[in-house]
């Protein structure tokens, strides 16, 4: 059984600012390294539940976050950007499952650490057809496009009420009771790295037994739609081809989830300027 770990950093064991998940300040590098055990715990629980082949991609800033000398032989590392598939890298139709690790909630969340959505410079909300949606969804997608179930997401407990609210009953380990963008109780990582295993073997143990939520399959065509926080943001998005645009706002519609991914990628890229 293969299982895909998606990782990422503001949902991590104790993370509550930025200076927390930005490489060059002073505080990243204890949390590189307490994003690295969390992932060993969801690898750690895959396994005893009798997973069999690991794959973890590194969904963080530049993809550089996880401490490979740290790494839980049992997985690979997909590291490093940009990759085909970004925060999904390792995504193909022989993965069985798929876990949410160090997830946050989308852009504009109440009681949600470092709520927003892929970028906190530029992206102010994106919708997937009509549904409002953040990484989460996104990578949900991606996965459904491969006929891949999410079966397990860790984060604080807004992240974790979205990615359910979204998906269905998948496992949950909440690793954090947020306040407010910046503030949150935060439980101590052998708390947090026990419940991140369990879950993941549970989660596990469920999809063995057909007991998950079903892929995140989206109607095709697929329409990706951008808000982005300023016009000039949006003007150079619509310099990709068949791009629409009404104020703030830029969509793409594509044949499929991978297309619509890859889209909204170049937009945001685009964007940055």
């Amino acid at each position: 059984m293969k299982i895909l770990i998606a990782t990422d950093m503001e949902g991590i064991t104790g993370v509550t600012t930025w200076d927390q998940v930005t490489p060059g300040h002073a505080e990243y590098a204890r949390f590189r390294k307490l994003m690295t055990q969390d992932a060993n715990a969801a690898v750690r629980g895959a396994c005893d539940a009798g997973a069999d082949e690991i794959i973890v991609a590194d969904g963080h800033w530049n993809g550089s976050n996880i401490l490979i000398e740290e790494l839980d032989p049992r997985a690979r590392l997909n590291s490093g950007s940009p990759s085909p598939f970004s925060m999904m890298q390792g995504i193909d139709e022989s993965v069985d499952g798929v876990m949410f690790i160090g997830y946050h909630a989308r852009n504009g969340s109440p009681s949600a650490i470092l709520d927003h959505t892929w970028s906190s410079r530029t992206v102010a909300n994106i919708w997937l057809n009509d549904i409002l949606t953040g990484e989460y969804g996104l990578n949900a997608a991606v996965a459904g496009h491969f006929g891949v179930p999410v079966i397990m997401v860790s984060g604080d407990q807004t992240a974790c009420a979205q990615v359910t609210e979204l998906l269905g009953d998948v496992e949950t380990a909440v690793v954090k009771q947020a306040a407010g963008r910046f503030a949150a109780e935060c439980l101590a990582p052998d708390v947090t790295q026990e419940m991140i295993c369990l879950s993941a073997e549970r989660a596990v143990q469920r999809l063995v037994e057909g007991e998950v939520p079903d892929p995140f399959v989206l109607d095709t065509p697929i329409t990706v739609t951008v808000e982005f926080f300023a016009s000039d943001m949006a003007d150079r998005a619509t310099r990709i081809p068949f791009t629409k645009r009404e104020g703030t706002r830029v969509s793409l519609t594509m044949k499929e989830m991978a297309a619509a991914y890859n889209g909204f990628r170049s937009m945001v890229m685009l964007a940055l300027g």
